[in-house]
């Protein structure tokens, strides 16, 4: 029984085959961490010069205010309007403008009161919009520069002064450091556009 049982065993695979066959499985687990590894350090690249590009738009918008900070934890609120449509300021042709804007707002209590003042807010969007030109608004840069005035109208509509003035001098008090104003924390936070056509 001994002896039929060794001979349908598998004779012992010679110990120099083993050594191969570990080296060769260690060489692929390490080609493979190394491969993962090159991977998310490229992938990343691409992600910081995004989120710097983001930064530099953010910095453009609020060049004088302070970089607000998104807690993850918080669930935004946002405020769609009604579409706007709006003959732009065009000389040349007459053009206009269809476009959905979304507020996002610090809080469900900026949410309501945007919703409360909702008629002044939408006069002011209207009175920027009506001031772009089609070759304005077809630029991304326009694009961002009427996402910040429009948060900057809809700050005033809600009563709240976008750019404060800057504390004055005592002329008594020489040599006395003027302050800086600090930074207005606006009820908007961002502008998002849901629909945006130019005709």
């Amino acid at each position: 029984m001994s002896n039929a049982a060794a001979a349908e065993a598998p004779p012992p695979a010679p110990k120099g085959k083993k050594k191969l066959i570990i080296i060769a499985a260690s060489a692929a687990l390490l080609l493979s961490v190394a491969g993962g590894g090159a991977f998310v350090l490229l992938k990343k690249k691409p992600a910081d010069a995004d989120e710097e590009g983001a930064d530099e738009v953010a910095q453009v918008e609020d060049a004088p205010k302070a970089k607000a900070k998104h807690d993850p934890k918080a669930v935004p609120v946002f405020v769609p309007l009604e579409p706007f449509t709006v003959n732009l300021a065009d000389r040349e042709t007459e053009r206009y403008a269809q476009i959905a804007v979304t507020l996002e707002v610090t809080d469900a209590k900026a949410g309501e009161q945007v919703k409360a003042f909702l008629p002044a807010v939408r006069n002011n969007i209207l009175m920027v919009l009506a001031h772009k030109t089609s070759e304005e608004l077809l630029q991304r840069e326009g694009k961002t520069q009427l996402a910040a005035e429009i948060r900057r109208e809809t700050a005033r509509a809600l009563g709240v002064d976008p750019e404060p003035e800057a504390p004055r001098a005592d002329p008594k008090k020489k040599g006395a450091a003027k302050k800086k104003p600090e930074p207005v924390v606006l009820p908007v936070t961002a502008v998002h556009f849901s629909n945006f056509i130019v005709q």
